[in-house]
């Protein structure tokens, strides 16, 4: 077991990020922001915003080859996400990131990265954050406290060549899954054209036409005295073609709102209302795992008649670029919440293609659906793996 080191007797240098104002005309150096930074500990190019530093600044706030970057202010389950810079290019940080540059013949970034992102030390980081509104601050100072493993360089680099190798390992199965996930569509427009366009001139008809739609129970206190307790979906349980199930809450209702609202496996949800306009309307099928369940009034409810319209159908054609234009521009806003009405699901288009070719694009989905599920037990084993390997690596039995 290598002997614990505070941060500070290891870092040559720690800065807080700059707070002059970003520009997106590309003006001046890219910026990274917090988000730039994954929860893999990986740093994300894409988004990025400008930045004008006078030549003065361009040492204190641009990070080099091997410099740290910390996010110490952000919600508290977001506070500690750490990434090593690996680039030559010049490139600013914002102000909620410290920079830390080390004594590299001491300790490896990479090596202290990894320590960093265990699961173990973002606890420990978390629980010493300062809490405020809905946000949690670790300063640079409280960050330099902390005590890491420090054995000699050459095991230090030994150790990151193994958890680098498994990170592109579970980098690539996240990867291929997001483009088993981004297959749904692309087979959708192969089958059945552009719903902007509808080139194969598809009969177009209404939800309305071929569902029923019905809205669901309002949550607040005076649901307490209901007579029947059950769960109920969230906006938060319905995701665009897929559910998280992960938390599901409970609700009183009468006996009238449980036989309304009470879900169906292959009921079509729609996001009725969220705080991002892009995600309006965002639904995905039920499966049913739950029974009984019902589902709360920012969720709308579409049951298909399946001798017209298969759900699966009818969620992938919402969930497209062109069956969503309806809802988005239906949408209206009210408090920062964007909301759409039971009658403007009603009266979403829906493009109308032959039963046959409806469950021909169903039975693709169900192969995807597969061949997903064998992903992700994949990637849980990659996780697993991964986990075992931290700690061995930081307990020195690796």
């Amino acid at each position: 077991m290598a002997s614990l080191v505070p941060l500070s007797e290891v870092a040559l240098d720690t800065q807080y990020g700059t707070a002059q104002k970003a520009n997106e005309q590309g003006r001046g150096i890219p910026v990274l922001r917090m988000g730039n930074i994954t929860d893999e500990g990986a740093i994300d190019l894409s988004g990025l915003k400008h930045v004008e530093l006078a030549a003065r600044d361009m040492e204190r706030f641009t990070v080099r080859r091997g410099d740290i970057l910390f996010n110490r202010t952000n919600s508290p389950a977001l506070v500690g996400k750490t990434a090593v810079w690996a680039a030559d290019e010049p490139y600013a940080y914002a102000g909620y990131l410290v920079r830390l540059r080390l004594d590299t013949d001491r300790c490896d970034p990479r090596f202290l990265s990894h320590i960093l992102n265990t699961p173990r030390m973002k606890q420990q980081l978390r629980a010493r954050a300062k809490p405020s509104i809905n946000m949690s601050n670790l300063s640079a100072s409280e960050l330099l406290k902390f005590e890491v493993p420090l054995p000699a360089v050459s095991q230090q680099r030994r150790v990151v060549e193994i958890l680098d190798h498994a990170s592109r390992l579970r980098f690539k199965r996240r990867t291929s899954l997001g483009l088993l996930d981004s297959l749904t569509q692309s087979i959708f427009l192969d089958l059945f054209g552009d719903p902007e366009t509808n080139p194969k001139a598809w009969p177009v008809v209404t939800l309305g036409d071929v569902s029923s739609v019905h809205g669901g129970v309002q949550v607040s206190a005076s649901r307490r005295d209901g007579s029947i307790s059950v769960p109920y979906l969230r906006v938060a349980n319905v995701h665009r073609e897929s559910l998280d199930l992960a938390e599901i809450k409970k609700i009183h209702v009468n006996e009238a709102d449980f036989r309304r609202t009470r879900l169906l496996a292959g009921d079509v949800l729609v996001v009725e209302g969220h705080g991002n306009p892009d995600e309006i309307g965002r639904c995905c099928v039920w499966d049913g795992s739950i029974d009984p369940c019902i589902h709360q009034n920012h969720l709308i409810c579409a049951r298909c008649d399946s001798s017209f319209a298969l759900p699966e159908y009818v969620s992938a054609y919402l969930n497209s670029r062109g069956g969503r234009r309806h809802l988005l521009r239906s949408s209206k806003t009210t408090s920062g919440l964007n909301t759409i009405s039971i009658s403007n699901v009603r009266s979403s288009p829906v493009m109308l293609p032959p039963l046959a070719l409806q469950q021909r694009f169903v039975n693709r989905l169900k192969a995807l659906a597969q061949m997903r599920t064998q992903f992700l037990a994949s990637t849980r084993r990659l996780d697993e793996l991964f986990a075992s390997l931290q700690h061995r690596a930081f307990s020195g039995t690796l």
